[in-house]
């Protein structure tokens, strides 16, 4: 058996493993979630410039209360649990199971700092959403509730984008960025900054998190594309790592399709949008991260487009923001809006691979 196929096959047997683990994982937390009734009490009543959300109200009402947040436990949780289960199995003298590690400090520790750090910032937003009975924080197209403040969440955002960009170029040396089917081009000292910019414009995206399942399906799309430039680069335990990510998604999505069981929450979105951005600039494929990633694109440019049009002209563009919201107050139901998007960011994520593969 050739050592590409033996890869392939690590990689579907995560990613398996990764749904597996966390479908069973579900129930347990649904459980909980629900026993200790985890959800917040108010549905958001004002956009982020203070204005009234007629549309937002009529669809999403009271009912929403009573499910609660907390959902990308199940994602994070798991990816971290086989991180370190298959690396401590590795040290046994079972040759397969040495191959299942995808640990690794060259390609999957860094991943692996941002998915957690970032979801632990998010987990403490979750809390404090749900049990916070002070003025509501408002996020970009989010929910209302306690919650840390936007701008407290995007210093720490890019405080995580700092400590990623310093990284990759102080102590890994990356200083270029590739323009697929024409090289690479140097950018030298500020490849930091421009991480930073990307990390903070990638959780912008994390607005897609408002229909049930489409966030979900947005992102096991996304992070399926990029295992496969992963596995092309022959950057296997990245591809790993991504496989293992959209396995726990796919298991989250199965509770979160409608009517869902719970949300993903703050502590899901950041976490995915952080190590999404690690992943981009790991595989070198960043300038390909808007196509891949189109749908966290649209959704972001729409709550900034509706911001700044009202702004200028004093009325909406879009009946209702971020764009899913949009196509609800136009009469679409939730489900055609969810898959239709899904169909959207499966094909953009294919067109992106395609470009990125080009050289």
């Amino acid at each position: 058996m050739s050592e590409i196929t033996i890869d392939i096959i690590k990689i579907f047997i995560l990613g398996a493993f990764s749904f597996i683990l966390a479908f069973w994982l579900a129930p347990i937390l649904v459980h909980f979630l629900y026993k200790y009734k985890l959800w917040q009490k108010e549905i958001r009543t004002k956009s982020i410039d203070g204005k009234e959300i007629p549309y937002f109200q009529r669809f999403h009402n009271q009912g929403e209360t009573h499910i609660p947040r907390f959902g990308g436990l199940l994602v994070w949780v798991t990816v971290l649990f086989l991180a370190f289960l298959f690396f401590l199995l590795s040290q046994t003298d079972i040759q397969w199971l040495q191959k299942l590690n995808f640990l690794s400090r060259s390609q999957t520790w860094l991943l692996l700092f941002a998915l957690v750090s970032a979801s632990l910032i998010g987990l403490i937003d979750d809390i404090l959403q749900v049990f916070s009975k002070g003025k509501p924080a408002s996020r970009l197209g989010g929910y209302i509730g306690g919650g840390l403040r936007l701008r407290y969440r995007l210093i720490l955002v890019a405080l995580i984008g700092l400590i990623g960009g310093w990284w990759f170029y102080y102590k890994l040396g990356y200083s270029t960025l590739h323009i697929p089917g024409n090289g690479d081009i140097f950018i030298g000292v500020w490849y930091v900054p421009f991480f930073i910019l990307v990390m903070m414009a990638t959780y912008s995206g994390g607005v897609i998190d408002g229909l049930d399942g489409l966030a979900g399906g947005a992102f096991a799309a996304i992070f399926a594309a990029f295992g496969g430039i992963a596995l092309f680069n022959g950057q296997i335990n990245i591809a790993a790592f991504c496989a293992v990510v959209a396995g726990a998604i796919l298991a989250f999505l199965w509770f979160n399709i409608p009517p869902a069981r719970f949300y993903m929450g703050e502590t899901g979105v950041m976490g995915l949008c952080a190590a999404l951005t690690v992943v981009s600039f790991l595989t070198d494929s960043v300038l390909v991260l808007p196509i891949i990633g189109f749908l966290l694109v649209i959704e972001s440019a729409s709550v900034i487009i509706q911001l700044l049009y009202r702004k200028i002209w004093h009325k909406k563009l879009f009946l209702a923001a971020p764009i899913h919201h949009h196509f609800e107050a136009k009469g679409w139901p939730h489900y055609k809006i969810t898959m239709r998007f899904w169909i959207i960011g499966v094909v953009m994520a294919i067109i992106g691979v395609a470009i990125r593969l080009l050289g």
